[in-house]
């Protein structure tokens, strides 16, 4: 139900952030959803029982005082098992606002009120017959649909309980040659821990010691274990399989990167859309609308349509059962909950509610490069080999002379070096020519250059000259290399696409979405990338005003716009764009910029957190729907439009069908909601 935060009396405070509610139940329901649950159940668990005795007197069982019987039995159920309406009722008056208790209150209330007076006072109605069956079983199937409900809703939240769940509850912390156990919570920042085989990770670390393989999936999705050495980081929560690591704490409590995911799902889930702020202020109105209708349609048979009084209260009590908006307060709440704990499984982080909502109408996606379609850094790609020298002759006199390098390119030639299981030692002489490339002298004598044609004569460039042009062409970084004078080869490295950047370039584009490449690299790189994966719209050499510039553009021309990136330089677009998208393994400016993260560093959860919003604003849409479409068609029935047709004994079970329909419609949403756990592109 809507809340007005200035006048309202309940609220709660999670994680920095204040909440406010329009009934006690609902904030125990926030706070302490299984206190919730086991509230409900001992409430049905009587009120069950003494509903069924009632009916039996009522239909079967025809006592001479079966009325007191009937009138104790109902009173029971109605201020015992039902006392959490009436609560509701008390806070919407400190809200000053009315809620879904209010109608059933009133309504159940009447019936009670109505059929109490018969028995006690039989001369004031004389024709009158009770009807302590219709509030008793009122109330018990509403609180029946609304412990379905929260069953539901505690299935729905599993996501947000199994990440809690990964946190482990102690750790061993090192104090010189002691190890001791202590609560993860009095873990400090620098604290040395130890991690053996099959535990959990306490916290957010650096590795400092050991070796082992790690399964990261439950909290990146990532199938494959990664092995973890020495200076390598560890997220908390995971689990170290094989070995045993001596580890220095990073990140503590709720810096951590588990502990920020459980904020942002829990966040998320409670966020609202402007969807649902248009439902709830609807709401808010609809209560006292319905009991004016109830009243309205009951006088109104009962002095127009003369129908007896008895009848009267029946009508007033079928509106007030049957419009009863739980679905509609829950309709918008249950599917952004189920969507955000099914996006943490599957490695991508909503941060709101609204992200999705605006998720679900982005057209026009502009991509930076580096790091986002690509890997980040070079890797080899080619080698081209001269004069009768082959691949590994090449790679191992490269690999030689860049021993001493620091240089990314050194490193990756190395990297490819040793993949290929090719042995290198360091060299005898080094020299290193600042813009040009390196000379050095290995173990056998054998002088080796490795550069740019700054490094080489004419004559030896001439050997390579044409494979040199064409691998340049293609926007890769390519060096020669010479053996004793000679050149002998080439090598060429270029920052490569990521192993998914193609599927998820070709399901957005099947999707019908506008690409755009913008890249802060040169014109040859960002064309070779483009063309690598069919991008047409290309901008290169972009600062991070330029990216923020073309997204306003494409903004004004109507188009709703997703920003995907990972550096500091993708921060203002990332801001600027209706939706933005940080890649996982980005910098954290990145990451706090964006409101959808990406933990798997994957091109493609892009278009899965995307196709999610749509899936998930669909859901929304299917259940406010049936909740609206729920109270237009079944209020007018409740008001009298079938008396015609099936007299007043209509309303010998329309209230009963109503609690059940009531019922019924809440579980529909959550239900329904629930399917959104099952999502995949």
């Amino acid at each position: 139900m809507y809340v007005d935060e200035k006048s309202s009396s309940l609220a709660s405070d999670r994680g920095g952030k204040k909440y406010y509610f329009c009934s006690t139940n609902c904030k125990l329901q926030f706070e302490k959803p299984e206190n919730e649950i086991n509230s409900l159940r001992t409430a049905l668990l009587i009120s069950w029982p003494l509903t069924a005795v009632v009916a039996i007197l009522t239909y079967i069982l025809h006592l001479g005082y079966g009325n007191y019987a009937m009138l104790v039995l109902a009173s029971i159920v109605q201020f015992y098992a039902g006392q959490r309406f009436y609560a509701g009722i008390l806070d919407a008056v400190k809200n000053r606002s009315a809620n879904m208790d209010t109608l059933i209150a009133i309504g159940t209330s009447a019936a009670w009120a109505y059929s109490t007076v018969v028995t006690i006072l039989p001369y004031v109605f004389p024709a009158g017959g009770v009807y302590f069956d219709t509030s008793t079983i009122i109330i018990s199937l509403i609180l029946t649909g609304t412990y379905m409900q929260r069953i539901a809703e505690s299935r729905a939240s599993t996501a947000v309980s199994a990440l809690i769940a990964l946190q482990p509850k102690n750790a061993h912390r090192m104090q010189g040659s002691k190890v001791i156990d202590i609560p993860i919570e009095q873990i400090k920042e620098g604290d040395i821990l130890l991690v053996k085989p099959g535990e959990k990770i306490p916290t957010d670390s650096i590795v400092i010691e050991g070796e082992s393989s790690v399964d990261e999936s439950m909290i990146t999705g990532e199938s494959m274990p990664l092995i973890k050495r020495a200076g390598d980081k560890a997220i908390g929560g995971t689990i170290s399989a094989t070995g045993s690591l001596k580890i220095k704490a990073a990140k503590v409590g709720e810096d951590t990167t588990l502990a920020q995911i459980i904020k942002i799902v829990q966040d998320a889930a409670s966020s609202k859309v402007p969807m649902q702020k248009l439902a709830d202020r609807i709401a808010s109105y609809f209560v006292p609308i319905v009991v004016l209708v109830g009243i309205g349609a009951s006088l109104l048979w009962y002095f127009v349509g003369g129908v007896g009084f008895n009848v009267a209260i029946l009508i007033f009590v079928s509106v007030l059962i049957i419009a009863c908006p739980c679905a509609l307060g829950i309709a918008t709440p249950a599917a952004l909950l189920v969507s955000s704990g099914s996006a943490a499984k599957q490695g991508i982080l909503v941060k709101s509610g609204e992200s999705l909502q605006k998720a679900s109408r982005v057209n026009v996606l502009v991509l930076d490069k580096t790091g986002t379609l690509t890997k980040g850094k070079p890797e080899v790609t080619d080698i081209i080999t001269v004069a009768g020298y082959k691949e590994k002759d090449v790679l191992r006199f490269a690999a030689t002379a860049e021993m001493n390098s620091e240089h990314v390119i050194g490193k990756a030639i190395l990297a490819k070096a040793n993949k290929s299981g090719i042995k290198t030692g360091f060299p005898k002489k080094f020299t290193y020519k600042q813009g040009s490339g390196i000379t050095a002298v290995d173990k056998n004598g054998t002088r080796i250059t490795v550069g740019n044609r700054d490094m080489f004569s004419k004559e030896e460039i001439a050997v390579v000259e044409k494979q040199l042009n064409k691998l340049e062409s293609y926007g890769k970084t390519t060096l020669t290399v010479g053996a004793d004078g000679k050149a002998i080869g080439l090598i060429a490295l270029s920052d490569v696409l990521k192993e998914d950047s193609k599927k998820a370039i070709g399901s957005f584009k099947n999707a019908g979405y506008d690409i755009w490449l913008i890249t802060g690299d040169n014109e040859r790189v960002a064309n070779a990338v483009a063309k690598q994966l069919d991008i047409g719209n290309v901008i290169s050499h972009a600062k991070p005003i330029d990216k923020m510039d073309k997204i306003a553009q494409l903004q004004k021309e109507g188009k709703v716009v997703a920003m995907v990136g990972d550096g500091i330089n993708d921060a203002p677009a990332l801001t600027k764009a209706d939706v933005g998208i940080a890649i996982g393994a980005g910098t954290d400016v990145a990451l706090q910029a964006g409101s959808i993260v990406l933990i798997k560093n994957s091109i493609y959860d892009a278009f899965v957190a995307l196709q999610l919003g749509k899936r998930t604003m669909g859901k929304i849409r299917q259940n406010l729907f049936w909740a609206f479409a729920y109270n237009i068609i079944l209020i007018p029935i409740a008001a009298g439009a079938l008396i015609p047709v099936f007299t007043v004994s209509i309303y010998n079970f329309l209230p009963l069908l109503a609690a059940f329909a009531m019922a019924f419609s809440s579980v529909t949403v959550v239900s329904n909601s629930l399917l959104l756990g099952r999502f995949k592109v």
